[in-house]
């Protein structure tokens, strides 16, 4: 495994879709330039309910796949779709010159869940309904915007292939740009050299940089989070199945649990119209 975005750049389902460039989706008017400055969108500019997507990855390109797929796929009567800007979006330069430490990851990583709060805020400070997607990397910028900002930040979440609290020997090979993945979704297999592509290896520090985070602990604060459909799949190559430990906090804080017994794709792909369905009441057109 390089990065997460390995498992997810091919878009959340198998199904083909027409991309529309950011400049064709935004002749329209409603939305601020600031916050057009950190999207993607598609939908009506108006529209009372909002889905704000965590990119998956991390990559360092802004996707318009996954909102693409979203219009093609479900019914979005009423619905506006963005896609936030990372700080590797943003910068893509910072990411193709030099190895970035390990601190400068983490910090670029508290860029990027100010960005997603950012456009969060805008929508719910309009009095709009607001639900929050987090696939892969985009479910640890999910949690850490829990984690940050509140749980109330957001109407509902839907996190699908992500982690509370990440094997350590996993995301320290990670901040040292060594790629591994999870053998049938349990075990760490860690490359022993550091990854040879400049641009993965600081991906990865990313990854690393919130996925070093114990969110058992950072969550435990809240004594609900039953606005939060997780989903995970069993055997996840790509960051692991969750453990008891993680399951049973879950629980503990009424969070709808679904369980896939597929890998990181095959999660994505077999649940996400079920996840749509039970965390944001949004079916299939």
């Amino acid at each position: 495994m390089k990065h997460f975005s390995k498992y997810t750049t091919t878009i959340i389902l198998s199904l083909l879709f027409i991309s529309c460039s950011s400049d064709d989706a935004n002749q329209t008017i409603g939305i601020s330039k600031e916050i057009k400055d950190l999207i993607y969108f598609k939908g009506d500019e108006g529209a009372s309910t909002v889905i704000v997507n965590a990119q998956s990855g991390p990559d360092t390109k802004l996707s318009t796949g996954e909102v693409d797929e979203i219009f093609q796929t479900f019914d979005t009567t009423d619905l506006l779709v963005v896609n936030v800007h990372q700080a590797q979006t943003l910068n893509p330069s910072l990411f193709e010159a030099n190895d970035i430490t390990f601190d400068r990851a983490i910090d670029l990583n508290t860029e990027s869940v100010e960005m997603i709060y950012k456009v969060v805020k805008y929508f719910k400070d309009q009095g709009r309904t607001v639900y929050v997607l987090g696939i892969s990397f985009g479910a640890f910028i999910a949690q850490d915007l829990i984690a940050k900002k509140g749980a109330d930040a957001a109407d509902q979440y839907l996190i699908m292939v992500g982690r509370l609290d990440m094997n350590a020997i996993m995301w320290q090979a990670f901040s040292e740009g060594r790629p591994g993945y999870f053998e049938n979704g349990i075990t760490p297999i860690i490359d022993q050299e550091v990854g040879a592509d400049l641009i993965d290896r600081n991906l990865d520090r990313l990854a690393a940089g919130l996925s070093m985070n114990r969110y058992t602990e950072l969550l435990n604060t809240f004594e609900d989070l039953s606005n939060i459909t997780y989903i995970y799949g069993e055997i996840d190559e790509a960051v692991g199945r969750l453990t008891d430990s993680e399951i049973e906090f879950l629980q503990s804080k009424n969070v709808n649990l679904i369980t896939s017994s597929g890998n990181h794709d095959d999660t994505i792909n077999d649940f996400v119209v079920q996840g749509f369905n039970e965390a944001f009441g949004i079916q299939l057109q």
